[in-house]
């Protein structure tokens, strides 16, 4: 099964150098699972011929926020449209999430409560998961036919499930403790409080559930279904 994944952010150099970047992240992730894998790069404005390009597809995370104004937005959010009317499976991730509710009617802001970052823990169909976080927008208000799946204390639409056409996460199963430690690093200091920084350093080495969030993907791709 060939899954296009859409590139909506870039790793600095550094970072991406060490441990991947997005797509490469989101290869490690659902690696062994049977996928090919086609990335088009829509933050430099790289974009399919249309849903037919791939069988399913992926939205990564980014620092960008889906408010802004970037040229490239408005035909991602066309393509979500036109993915989703055309029944291929979609799966989001963090802005990935964020823009796949705007495209369909929903409301993200920056979050007046400010950030999250490093392990957190979320309420999911199952039980509770802890996975990486790295984000101050969220999720306001879901489109409507959106069900919200997962939920935390500070993040009350973690994942959106759009019956057999989307799936998406706030969180970042495809993030290690590696790559939240570099931005933890590289692009923490200034933006985030000192003393969420210092919790999520030491956070990191706890066990995270992110081969389940896999579990979820492959199982949306092949079946339009989480569980």
């Amino acid at each position: 099964m060939k899954i296009g994944i859409l590139e909506t952010g870039l790793l600095v150099p550094e970072l991406a150098e060490r441990h991947g970047t997005y797509p490469q992240m989101f290869e490690r992730l659902l690696a062994g699972r049977g996928f090919d894998f086609e990335t088009w790069s829509v933050v430099q404005e790289q974009f399919p011929n249309g849903p037919e390009a791939a069988e399913g597809w992926l939205i990564t995370g980014s620092r960008h926020g889906v408010y802004e104004d970037h040229p490239w937005l408005p035909p991602l959010e066309q393509l979500i449209r036109d993915i989703t009317a055309a029944g291929r499976p979609l799966v989001g991730v963090c802005f990935g999430h964020q823009v796949i509710a705007q495209a369909l009617g929903g409301r993200v802001e920056k979050f007046a409560g400010g950030w999250s970052v490093g392990p957190q823990d979320y309420d999911f169909p199952g039980g509770r998961r802890r996975l990486q976080a790295w984000h101050q927008d969220q999720v306001i208000t879901p489109p409507e036919g959106a069900q919200t799946v997962a939920r935390s204390d500070f993040c009350a639409h973690a994942a959106l499930l759009y019956p057999g056409r989307a799936y998406s996460v706030q969180p970042h199963p495809e993030f290690d403790d590696a790559t939240v430690g570099g931005l933890i690093e590289k692009r923490g200091p200034g933006v985030v409080p000192d003393d969420q920084l210092d919790a999520a350093r030491a956070g990191l080495g706890q066990p995270l559930d992110s081969a389940l969030l896999a579990d979820q993907f492959e199982r949306f791709f092949r079946e339009r279904r989480i569980s």
